[in-house]
């Protein structure tokens, strides 16, 4: 990841949607978006430090991803999921100027909505419940030690590891998964955690 020190230097770089960033840019900086560069992408924010938006740039679109997506109303319909697993942020999709100058005058509504949930502080709803993999539930009825450990993980963690398992297509392979990770879930550690 590159370390920019600004939008225009990032825009210099980009090779991908140079034009359609150009042709965003200024909408956001018109609805009083303050841009700097996070995660080495740009990113628009208010009051120094309350993350709005981010614009991220994938082989087939340009992003305008809203922190807080799933809060915003959306009557024209143009917000996506990021992904199946993906709770609080949504995004916008482009792939010509043309499509960004279409709801150029659509966008500020939906930043203006995005600032207000930012300023009143406003709640992500909370994630629907998932079911355990039944091979996880099996498993951690079967050894209290486990599922002791498993239940003092972070809602994050234990979700982390439930998709990690459930993601596998055999029954055999989601068996397997949880062998590999038994160790880690006592040892109170999350997935990735080293």
């Amino acid at each position: 990841m590159n370390d920019y020190p600004d939008v225009d230097a990032y825009l210099a770089d980009s090779e991908r949607w140079p034009d359609e960033i150009a042709a965003i840019r200024p909408i956001l900086l018109g609805c009083g978006l303050d841009e700097t560069i996070k995660w080495g992408k740009p990113c628009y924010r208010i009051d120094d430090d309350v993350n709005v938006a981010l614009l991220q740039e994938f082989s087939d679109h340009l992003a305008l991803m809203f922190f807080q997506g799933v809060l915003l109303d959306d009557p024209a319909n143009l917000l996506h999921a990021q992904g199946p697993n993906t709770h609080g942020p949504k995004r916008m999709k482009f792939t010509s100027v043309a499509e960004v100058e279409a709801v150029g005058d659509t966008i500020p509504s939906y930043v203006a909505d995005a600032i207000h949930h930012a300023r009143a502080g406003t709640e992500l709803p909370p994630r629907p419940a998932e079911e355990l993999a039944p091979e996880l539930q099996e498993r951690l009825a079967a050894d209290v030690d486990l599922a002791e450990a498993f239940d003092g993980l972070t809602p994050g963690r234990q979700r982390e590891y439930n998709l990690h398992i459930s993601s596998a297509k055999q029954s055999t392979t989601r068996h397997s998964r949880i062998d590999k990770v038994v160790d880690r879930i006592l040892a109170g550690k999350g997935l990735r955690d080293r």
